[in-house]
């Protein structure tokens, strides 16, 4: 469930820099303008840092539009610097997107890592967001670090279980094989 709040009338808090990479300025459109890595899923307080951000590379944000899966409150306006920046939500949106609008720039699209991602993983997506011209959706990026992640684990989980083995072969049957069980290579030394 989703919930709506309107936030403007409470104090700001102390901002720590957004973490954000962006897509270096270029005649190459992409599908994203780049990433944005998040401390948290408090929307209310986490935009205030990102609009500030963007304000110098790329004018003063006005509207934030996000998927309401992936934040717990969506409120209906945050104040930045004084002023208010209006929040709406689709669910049809991306989950792993957020668009960022403003009256006189225009339109940017900003892949959305998820706060309790590892900061490797996060790396990995955040140059992966700032490639100029990527074909690569929100979603795929997500996907495919998913599957590169899994690989990463199940690669060190094979080196531990390798490790932990003092590092025997293994046969086929998962018992530990001793050098004189190995087949003979074609000159038949071992």
């Amino acid at each position: 469930m989703t919930t709506t709040l309107d936030r403007a009338a409470q104090p700001a808090a102390v901002l720590r820099p957004a973490r954000l990479s962006l897509t270096p300025k270029s005649s190459l459109a992409g599908q994203l303008d780049g990433a944005w890595w998040p401390r948290s899923r408090d929307l209310g307080a986490e935009l205030p840092a990102l609009a500030a951000a963007l304000d110098a590379p790329w004018g003063r944000v006005t509207r934030v539009s996000v998927n309401p899966g992936r934040w717990p409150v969506v409120p209906r306006t945050v104040a930045v610097d004084g002023r208010l920046l209006h929040v709406g939500w689709f669910a049809e949106q991306d989950p792993d997107k957020l668009i960022l609008l403003s009256y006189t720039v225009g339109r940017w699209d900003l892949l959305v890592i998820p706060p309790e991602t590892e900061p490797a993983a996060a790396a990995r997506l955040m140059a992966a967001a700032a490639i100029p011209g990527s074909v690569l959706t929100a979603g795929v990026l997500m996907a495919n670090e998913t599957v590169i992640g899994r690989g990463i684990r199940d690669a060190r989980r094979r080196e531990a279980a390798w490790e932990d083995e003092g590092g025997a072969c293994m046969s086929p049957f998962g018992e530990p094989m001793g050098r004189s069980a190995l087949p003979l290579p074609g000159n038949g030394r071992r």
